[in-house]
Formats: C-alpha cells, structure tokens, sequence
C-alpha cells in the first residue's frame, strides 16, 4: 500500500504549504518519519488533507510513533471527507481489512471509487479487483474491465494482468489469447509477478505468442520469485523442454533486469 503519495494538498493562509510538504517528504525519504511528522502533524491539524493522510498513515505503520489502528482511522477519516483520494483509497484499505473498525466491504467500495473517480491509480486498481471478483460486491465485469484499463494507463502492473485474464476467460470481452498475452506481457516487464507467471505459461503451450520454452522458464523463474502461486504448475514442463544450457541460458534471462527497469 503505497501511503505516503505526494499529489496534492490544501492551501493554508501564511503558509508554504508545498515547501513543508516537500521537506517532510524529503525526511521521510530518509525515513526520518518523527521529523516529517514534526511538520505534517501542524498542518494536518490546519486542514491539510494529504497532510491528515501521511499522518494517519504513521499511526498505521508505526513510521515514527507508536502503531495506533485508532488514531489512524481519526485522521485517515478526516482526510477522506475532505476530499483527499489517497486518504480515500487509505481509509477504504481499513473498511476492507476491518482494521481498527468494523469489516465493512461496501463501505471499502464506495471509497476506492470516490478516490478512483478522482484519478488514483491504485485505487482503481482495488475497484476493478472487487469488480471482477464479485465476493465482496456484486460483480460488474464492465465495470471492472473500465477501472483496469484506466489503472492500466498509469502504469498499474496488476490491472496490466487481470485485462490480460478478462481475454484469456472471455470474460466480458471475446476471448483472444494474443490480446491477453499482450497484457500480460505489459505487466510483467513492470514486476507483476502473476502476469509474469502468465506470460511464462503462454509461452510454454504457445498460446497468443510463440511457443519459446527459454522464455518460458525464465518468465517463470521470475514469477516464482516474486511470489506468484500460478507459476509452479508450468515450472515441470518448461524445465522438461530444455536441456542443461538452455535452463542456464534462462536463469540468466531470469536474472537480469527488467525492460520498464533497465530504460
């Protein structure tokens, strides 16, 4: 959960909001957080909502004070009814989790798309997620193809992968393995460990792009170890498609930079 987004804030007569925003980031880049609360913590308490968020977000990760869910969700809460999408997206990740309040799905809803409808990737991201789900609220695969693709524009690896598995299942749109191993592939150039375990698996049975079991293996090596369960049912097979230089040859590929990283 990215918490401390630096996008925007309220003005405060008398004061450079934007300077003192920027130096608390800056200490907190060098995770001084006691010293960039030294600064949010007056301007949170003058009405700057973002400034109300990075403080609720050192309650809940104990950055710099002692963890507190409740004082968290005080000021995540304030944050959010003025208008701040992160403090939105944030106050909602609490309602979802049922962290410091009572687990509340709709409610986590209704603020991931307040802060999606405000342009917050993230928040679009979690929208289209409980979208296409469809355990926590009704099910919408429109809807969550829309929250994905806008997710998808600013970069959001995730949505990059489930628009790849909206093709893959034919869910909502016709199904085309070409089209969803193109997204697949988006995402994992940009870390997505699932979307790399996807693009490993088409890469094995060749569907939607050419059957390569180097890349396979590699993209799937990747994927493993960044955590993705959908990887290791492939794994047997791609490593029976190579002999010994060619497991070599994609444990290198497996380890070198990503593309999105190496630009």
């Amino acid at each position: 959960m990215r918490w401390l987004d630096q996008i925007a804030w309220r003005a405060v007569p008398g004061a450079d909001v934007p300077g003192r925003m920027a130096a608390a980031y800056e200490a907190a880049s060098r995770e001084n957080y006691a010293g960039a609360l030294e600064i949010w913590g007056p301007l949170a308490h003058a009405g700057v909502a973002r400034a109300q968020n990075n403080v609720g977000a050192c309650f809940a990760e104990g950055l710099g004070v002692e963890r507190d869910p409740n004082l968290a969700l005080r000021w995540l809460t304030l944050s959010a009814d003025a208008g701040d999408p992160v403090g939105q997206r944030n106050l909602a990740a609490f309602y979802f989790k049922g962290e410091g309040v009572a687990q509340d799905y709709a409610r986590a809803a209704g603020l991931y798309r307040r802060a999606a409808e405000q342009g917050d990737g993230p928040a679009q991201d979690m929208l289209s997620w409980m979208l296409l789900e469809g355990e926590c609220i009704p099910r919408d695969r429109a809807e969550a193809r829309r929250w994905a693709e806008a997710a998808a524009e600013q970069g959001i690896a995730a949505a990059m992968t489930r628009i790849g598995m909206l093709y893959h299942n034919g869910l909502g749109v016709e199904r085309d393995p070409a089209q969803a191993a193109g997204w697949w592939r988006r995402g994992a150039e940009r870390g997505d460990a699932d979307g790399q375990a996807m693009l490993g698996a088409a890469c094995t049975i060749g569907s939607g792009v050419p059957h390569d079991a180097v890349a396979a293996l590699a993209w799937l090596m990747r994927a493993q170890a960044g955590g993705s369960a959908l990887a290791a049912p492939f794994m047997p097979t791609a490593r029976a498609a190579l002999d010994a230089d060619g497991i070599a040859e994609a444990q290198r590929r497996a380890a070198a930079p990503l593309p999105e990283a190496a630009a």
